[in-house]
């Protein structure tokens, strides 16, 4: 059934009178707006990282952080938001800075739980890049949370994976922590 269907018989179903002049196009619009904010299914991130590595024998921390984002929760299908922060120490192989946001929104612009999404946005980048370490800790507001249930309207949630030196050398996340806490 498609999506215009389904959201038709939603607005009925919810009271509404979907026929009415304000809702014609809602339908369409819905339709449109689901695809656009779905659209990370398409993209194949393994693919996006393999194109853009290049070889580098820098081996400090690099970090991008302050990384706006917008998913789904895929329990409750409403919208959750924040920032991510992403460090990694190079083993030989760089990848340009704007390929971590884009990995970012791969991932975000399918339907998610946080903890899976910076599990993914970390193993996807490890394994690409072969790092000596790798950081990835995400903030966000949840409107599942805000908007019903405990309805908690300035809860934040945090997650984070660290791997190989970021996760076996306290001095590195330490170092990892520290940067991204300061504005």
């Amino acid at each position: 059934m498609p999506i215009e269907e389904i959201i038709h018989q939603l607005l009925t179903d919810i009271g509404e009178n979907p026929d009415r002049p304000e809702l014609l196009k809602t339908p369409a619009r819905v339709a449109k707006f689901w695809r656009y904010v779905t659209r990370g299914y398409q993209i194949d991130v393994s693919a996006l990282l393999r194109e853009s590595l290049i070889r580098e024998d820098y081996n400090q921390m690099i970090i991008v952080k302050d990384i706006d984002f917008f998913s789904l929760c895929e329990h409750h299908l409403v919208p959750f938001f924040g920032k991510a922060h992403v460090a990694y120490i190079p083993d030989g192989k760089i990848i340009g800075f704007s390929k971590v946001p884009r990995v970012i929104s791969a991932f975000s612009q399918r339907l998610q739980i946080q903890e899976r999404l910076t599990q993914q946005i970390a193993e996807a980048l490890y394994e690409a890049l072969a790092p000596k370490g790798i950081g990835v800790v995400i903030e966000a507001r949840h409107l599942c949370m805000q908007m019903r249930g405990v309805e908690k309207q300035n809860s934040n949630i945090t997650t984070s994976v660290m791997l190989g030196e970021l996760h076996d050398e306290p001095q590195a996340r330490d170092e990892f922590l520290n940067l991204i806490a300061r504005k």
